[in-house]
């Protein structure tokens, strides 16, 4: 077995690597003038399984294309098993048509990755109107979850806490999430009374004031929703605000904006990230040594 990397995870690649006592090579990956990709194996890789880990963040578009090409150069050279370590699976959230005209993301991604490897491993994907990951993955895939790296990192780091999702779509994570560390959970639900009316409530009535509240949620884009939410744990009397993410994008601006309204920032090592402080590799590992 042999272990790479492309351009995103190769921090999260040594260490698997290094638990797995299996060698890491470094695959050379840089533009020639005119801007088309230049990929290169230093090592001999004919008839070894290659786990290529690799997160389609930073730069979702660029990583598709690297690991497609790193997929098919590994069929070229005659790789035994090619297996995608996706932790973060980019392109799902554009899963329909939902205007005439537009491409179906989720369905043209996952076409390019069923002809370039084996198989695919991936860790809380967007799930929406696509239910399950072999919906549209021919090859091999399989769905991991955080859930249980999450439940066990805030019952060693926290005490007096309690789960909130910020809103419906995430409760899910929390209300698991909450078992696994042995405390509450809720959810908060928007309530529209017009443009600029709009009350924000719990799901769930559970005691807020005084507790260390902890908002999860499996992809933190803008962070308006999680502020939101950080906001209402305030008004409701929370001792101290913690952000949970799955998936940390911080796009737009917003670790720092969001560092305004929480304690703690803490994500899982999906996307290499300075938040990173759960380990999802361990997880990873068990389904790479599974035939």
């Amino acid at each position: 077995m042999i272990i790479t990397s492309l351009k995103n995870s190769s921090k999260t690649a040594n260490l698997i690597a290094k638990k797995l006592k299996c060698k890491y090579i470094e695959t050379e990956i840089k533009t020639f003038p005119d801007g088309d990709i230049y990929l290169r194996y230093k090592s001999e890789i004919k008839n070894k399984k290659l786990i290529i880990v690799e997160s389609f963040q930073p730069n979702s578009n660029e990583a598709l294309y690297n690991i497609v090409f790193a997929g098919k150069t590994a069929k070229d050279l005659g790789a035994k098993q090619i297996i995608l370590v996706a932790p973060y699976l980019a392109f799902m959230r554009q899963d329909k048509r939902f205007n005439s005209g537009e491409a179906i993301n989720a369905k043209i991604m996952s076409e390019l990755i069923n002809n370039s490897v084996d198989k695919i491993i991936t860790v809380d994907p967007h799930l929406h109107r696509i239910r399950k990951m072999s919906d549209i993955f021919k090859i091999k895939s399989k769905r991991l979850t955080a859930n249980q790296a999450i439940g066990n990192f805030i019952e060693k780091n926290f005490k007096n806490e309690v789960i909130m999702g910020p809103d419906w779509e995430s409760y899910q994570w929390a209300d698991e999430i909450a078992k696994i560390a042995k405390t509450q959970s809720t959810c908060l639900e928007k309530t529209r009374h017009s443009y600029r009316d709009v009350d924000v409530k719990l799901v769930k009535e559970i005691p807020i004031k005084g507790k260390n509240v902890i908002i999860v949620d499996d992809i933190i884009s803008t962070g308006n929703t999680m502020i939101k939410a950080a906001i209402k744990a305030k008004k409701l009397g929370a001792k101290s605000v913690s952000c949970v993410g799955i998936h940390g994008l911080f796009v737009e601006n917003a670790l720092k904006k969001m560092k305004k309204h929480f304690n703690n920032i803490f994500t899982v090592n999906t996307i290499e990230h300075n938040t990173n402080k759960i380990d999802i590799t361990d997880t990873l590992i068990k389904e790479i040594k599974k035939k």
